[in-house]
């Protein structure tokens, strides 16, 4: 079983910056394969970025390529997504999702986190 927990989300204004966090209770962090989702109101939930388990690949939704970084310390059982230059359309709760295959789509992802909320005003 793996718990993992976002936190860093809150109310940023377009242009501004953010990272969002999320620690994961599991030993075999390493393994998984990492990714944020979001999901704004009203819309499906959507993928965000992806990472492998040694952090070797990495993929991005068109949407958020060149603003967005995500990372991982694998000592520390920790992802990260980095948000910069964030635009109103962002706004949406972010969670953070683990599973053994690097995709996209997020019924490979057997783990989630509860959310964390993003809202950028403009």
């Amino acid at each position: 079983q793996v718990q993992l927990v976002e936190s860093g989300g809150g109310l940023v204004q377009a242009g501004g910056s953010l990272r969002v966090s999320c620690a994961a209770s599991a030993r075999t962090f390493s393994m998984s394969v990492m990714a944020w989702f979001r999901q704004a109101p009203g819309k499906e939930r959507e993928f965000v970025a992806g990472i492998s388990n040694w952090g070797r690949n990495r993929n991005y939704a068109d949407s958020v390529k060149g603003r967005f970084t995500i990372s991982r310390d694998n000592a520390k059982n920790s992802v990260y997504l980095q948000m910069n230059s964030l635009k109103p359309e962002d706004t949406a709760v972010y969670y953070c999702a683990a599973g053994a295959t690097f995709s996209t789509t997020s019924h490979w992802y057997n783990y989630w986190g509860q959310g964390t909320q993003v809202t950028v005003s403009s």
